[in-house]
C-alpha cells in the first residue's frame, strides 16, 4: 500500500507538484508557524466550541464544524492560503493555458483560481470514519480529467491513526468514475500540529475514527478553478433587499440556491435560509429600521 510522502517548507515546489501529480496528496510538516497555529486556535476556537453537532452521517454526528473562516480569522487565514506551498501548487496544477476561437483569432486564456471552501472541524471521541469521497464531486468533475481543485488540511492538533487523522488513497485521482474507494486502501495522513495535507480534489478521502478522549481539531481551505461560478456575480450585481422582492424560484435562479449535493452553501445550509431569515426580521422590525446592517 503506498504511503504519503512528507516534505517540508524548505522542499522545492517543483517536488512538491511532482508528488501532487503522482501520488494526488502530499504532507508538507511545519506548514504553519507555531504563533499562526495559536492564533487560528484563539480565533476559531469559540465558533467551533459553540456549533452544534453535524446532522448527517456523512458530516459526522460527534464532528462540529465551523465555515466562514475568512471573516473569523481574515490575517491568519490569509498566512495559511498565501502559503507558497499551497498556493504555487495550486497554480500550478490548476492554471492551465487553453485557449478558444473569437472568428478566426485563437485566443490564449489562462482561468484564475479561488478560494471556494474553509471550514474547522473538531472531531470528537467515539466519531466514526467518514465515507470516502472525492471532493470536485461538489462540481460533478468526471475523471480522469485535469484537477478543477487543490485542498488543504491543516492539524490544528496532532493528527495520529488513532484520533481521527484524515484517510487519504494515494493515487486514487487517476482511477476513473467506476471505481468505488475501500478503507483497505487508505492510509492515515499523521502528521504534527502545524503541518498540512494537501490533495487534488479528484482523490478518495474521508475523516478518520476518533477512539482516543480527545478532541481532533484541524482546518480545511480548498482553491478551485475560478471559471466554476456564474458568469455574472449576482450577489453583487443585485442587492438583497432588491432580491427579497422576488419569487423564491427567481431568487435560487439568481444563485440563492445549494445545488446538489452541497455547492452555494452558507455555514453548511441552504442560502436561501438567509433570505427567509432577513425577510422575518423584516417583518419584525419597526419601520424605518434597516434588517440587512
Amino acid at each position: 500500500m503506498a504511503e504519503l510522502t512528507h516534505v517540508t517548507p524548505a522542499t522545492s515546489l517543483d517536488e512538491v507538484v511532482e508528488i501532487l501529480e503522482r501520488d494526488g496528496a502530499v504532507i508538507v510538516e511545519g506548514l504553519v508557524e507555531t504563533e499562526t497555529l495559536g492564533a487560528l486556535q484563539v480565533e476559531l476556537g469559540p465558533g467551533l466550541e459553540a456549533a452544534g453537532y453535524s446532522e448527517s452521517g456523512y458530516d459526522g454526528q460527534k464532528t462540529k464544524r465551523l465555515s466562514s473562516l475568512f471573516q473569523r480569522s481574515p490575517r491568519h487565514m490569509t498566512s495559511v492560503v498565501l502559503q507558497p506551498q499551497f498556493l504555487g501548487a495550486a497554480r500550478r496544477l490548476l492554471q492551465q493555458p487553453t485557449h478558444m476561437w473569437i472568428g478566426k483569432v485563437r485566443m490564449e486564456v489562462t482561468p484564475s483560481i479561488q478560494v471556494s471552501f474553509t471550514q474547522a472541524i473538531r472531531i470528537d471521541p467515539g466519531q466514526g470514519r467518514q465515507p470516502l469521497h472525492r471532493d470536485d464531486a461538489m462540481h460533478l468533475w468526471r475523471h480522469p480529467a485535469p484537477p478543477c481543485r487543490l485542498q488543504l488540511m491543516l492539524a490544528m492538533t496532532d493528527f495520529t491513526s488513532v484520533n481521527g487523522a484524515t484517510l487519504v488513497i494515494p493515487g486514487s485521482h487517476h482511477w476513473d468514475d467506476e471505481r468505488a474507494p475501500a478503507y483497505v486502501e487508505a492510509v492515515p495522513a499523521v502528521m504534527p500540529a502545524g503541518s498540512a495535507l494537501l490533495w487534488s480534489g479528484g482523490v478518495y478521502h474521508g475523516g478518520g475514527a476518533n477512539t482516543t478522549d480527545s478532541p481532533r481539531y484541524s482546518l480545511t481551505v480548498a482553491l478551485d478553478l475560478g471559471n466554476l461560478r456564474q458568469e455574472e456575480n449576482q450577489y453583487l450585481a443585485v442587492p438583497r433587499e432588491t432580491v427579497l422582492t422576488l419569487p423564491e424560484e427567481m431568487q435560487r435562479l439568481l444563485g440563492w440556491d445549494r445545488c446538489p449535493p452541497g455547492l452555494g452553501q452558507v455555514e453548511t445550509q441552504d442560502p436561501h435560509q438567509l433570505l427567509e431569515r432577513t425577510q422575518q426580521e423584516l417583518a419584525t422590525k419597526p419601520r424605518g429600521a434597516n434588517p440587512l446592517v
